[in-house]
């Protein structure tokens, strides 16, 4: 089985490890797009050009799945996307996890790109999905930038640049890009140091499992942690096999891919 992931940068990770633990024998594609990141500035059109390219790319190792880690990438690339495989290869898109949010109770936030917040696709989430919960959207300008480059004093100034606008009540978070998941426990230690005594631990809701757990689905496969780690792993590189981009051993979710492969 073979389960390819793309994001123009190393967002994928996360959704990448999930897989990995659901299914330590499947074979991992990562196709990355170097070339023209970031594409959260791009044009709706030029974004949907280079994401197709990558889709492609990663198409041509005949995958069963193709997982879209990356937020904006679906909301604008991924009717493309699936039109130009599907049927031959499952589709897989990402969005904000904002239907569970609600559904935990309390008031909502939303952390994602400039470019998502306040976005038709964002709000169409949560006039569908929120069922009445206050939901407060929080624009994160740099932070996936920062993560992209695993550096962490600016992580943690747009970090903090992004706490200082969320409500000091908030019950959950819905991290809204898929690069935010890399670093949830700095986002996690800056809204607790703002002061939250009384009030409950903070809810945090990624999308990397669930996008795992359908990609099996969409193949037919069922979780099996306990299976031998004999999975391979690969990498594109705007079309081009490479290794796992150095930024990526920063994370553990990158340490857990290369340490499996490594392995083989």
């Amino acid at each position: 089985m073979k389960i390819a992931l793309m994001d123009s940068g190393i967002g994928l990770l996360p959704a990448a490890a999930a897989v990995r633990r659901l299914r330590p024998d499947a074979d991992l594609l990562l196709s990355n797009d170097p070339d023209g990141m970031p594409w959260g500035p791009r044009t709706p059109e030029d974004l949907t050009e280079r994401a197709v390219a990558v889709a492609l790319a990663a198409a041509e190792h005949r995958p069963q799945a193709l997982i879209v880690a990356c937020n904006t990438a679906t909301v604008h690339a991924l009717p493309a996307i699936r039109a130009a495989l599907e049927p031959d290869i499952a589709v897989i898109g990402t969005v904000p996890a904002i239907k569970p949010a609600a559904a935990a109770g309390g008031k909502v936030t939303i952390w994602a790109t400039p470019a998502t917040t306040g976005s038709a696709y964002q709000r169409g989430l949560i006039r569908d999905f929120a069922d009445g919960a206050e939901v407060t959207e929080v624009p994160c300008p740099g932070l996936a930038d920062a993560v992209e480059h695993a550096d962490p004093e600016a992580v943690d100034r747009a970090v903090s640049a992004a706490a200082a606008l969320t409500p000091r009540d908030v019950r959950t978070v819905v991290l809204g890009c898929t690069h935010y998941e890399l670093v949830e426990e700095r986002i996690r230690a800056a809204l607790d140091a703002r002061g939250r005594a009384g009030l409950p631990p903070l809810v945090f809701h990624g999308s990397a499992d669930a996008v795992a757990a359908q990609a099996l689905r969409r193949v037919g496969a069922r979780p099996a942690p306990d299976a031998d780690p004999t999975g391979s792993l690969s990498v594109l590189l705007s079309g081009r096999p490479g290794p796992l981009p150095a930024t990526a051993l920063g994370y553990a979710e990158g340490r857990l891919l290369a340490a499996v492969a490594s392995a083989r």
